[in-house]
């Protein structure tokens, strides 16, 4: 029997595990180099995430995607972290300064780059009266891009690793929602596929972004390239509400398989989160420790 959802729960991978987020508390579930799954959790903003805000369509969209990032960038810091043991320790300075220098990676080769393309193609074929043509050719030009960076990526041992976890994390979403049992042979059996997927998130800001920018127009390069930086939010916004309405309107079964371990760091994650909720008791996560600096320094028995 399904699950009457009250909240859109949903998370991301992160390196070897998955962040869950409610309506009170985002949890992270880490298998660290030993096997055991350690988990961190966090308050969320109340008025974000139960305030007016999470009720107003497209500001939720634009203020939830800054917040999701936000959640995303810690996740993944505490997350290294962990994986890497007692090896090293990503954070401090180094650690934002990546995050900060792959954000601008990002917009530079999503938006500025296929806006500069379309521009010369533009130019080329003499398209500057064709408005929607040039920013089709220009949306097919992103969506070239972003397809490509995903294959790639994909090829990389440690990334297939994260994927594989983010489909254990729609798996656990999908039987959460059907009302099934939350464990990882149960888990198994639903499908790797979701509707509220972050890439179809990103497949539809390419899509309304061509929709989007054709009402603007084709300006000189330098306003082109500095609207498609600046709209980010608002297209965000659209496609925020039109995943929402098609993952309400969508039912899909298709069954792929996932690791038993993967499932199990999923779904740690995800327990924590409904422990918050209220809708589980403490005794279901307490084979699922919390993490704490002083866990990591602690001498081993006999010591």
């Amino acid at each position: 029997m399904a699950t009457q959802m009250k909240f859109n729960y949903g998370g991301q991978a992160v390196m070897e595990g998955v962040m869950m987020r409610g309506q009170r508390i985002f949890a992270v579930a880490v298998r660290d180099p030993n096997g055991k799954v350690l988990v961190h959790k966090d308050t969320v903003p109340a008025a974000l995430y139960r305030g007016r805000v999470s009720k107003t369509p497209f500001l939720r969209g634009i203020v939830g995607l800054w917040d999701s990032l936000g959640l995303g960038m810690r996740s993944l810091l505490w997350s290294a972290d962990v994986a890497v043991g007692d090896e090293a320790s990503f954070s401090g300075p180094l650690a934002w300064g990546t995050v900060a220098l792959s954000l601008a990676f990002s917009i530079g080769l999503f938006f500025v780059l296929p806006a500069a393309l379309s521009a010369g193609i533009e130019s080329l074929l003499g398209l500057q009266h064709a408005t929607f043509l040039a920013n089709l050719i220009e949306g097919v030009v992103r969506l070239g891009i972003l397809v490509g960076y995903i294959s790639l990526v994909g090829l990389m041992p440690d990334m297939r690793r994260v994927f594989a976890y983010h489909g254990a994390e729609h798996k656990t979403i999908n039987a959460y929602e059907a009302g099934a049992e939350l464990t990882p042979e149960v888990v198994q059996k639903y499908p790797i596929e979701h509707p509220r997927c972050g890439t179809a998130f990103l497949l539809l800001v390419v899509l309304i972004g061509v929709l989007v920018f054709s009402v603007l127009g084709r300006p000189p390069l330098p306003i082109l390239i500095a609207s498609r930086i600046l709209l980010i939010p608002i297209i965000a916004g659209i496609a925020y509400e039109v995943l929402r309405w098609t993952a309400r309107n969508t039912h899909r079964r298709w069954v792929r398989w996932m690791s038993l371990e993967m499932l199990e760091v999923s779904i740690a994650a995800f327990k924590h989160v409904l422990v918050s909720e209220g809708e589980l008791n403490e005794s279901e996560v307490a084979q699922y420790p919390l993490y704490t600096p002083k866990d990591k320094a602690a001498p081993a028995a006999g010591d």
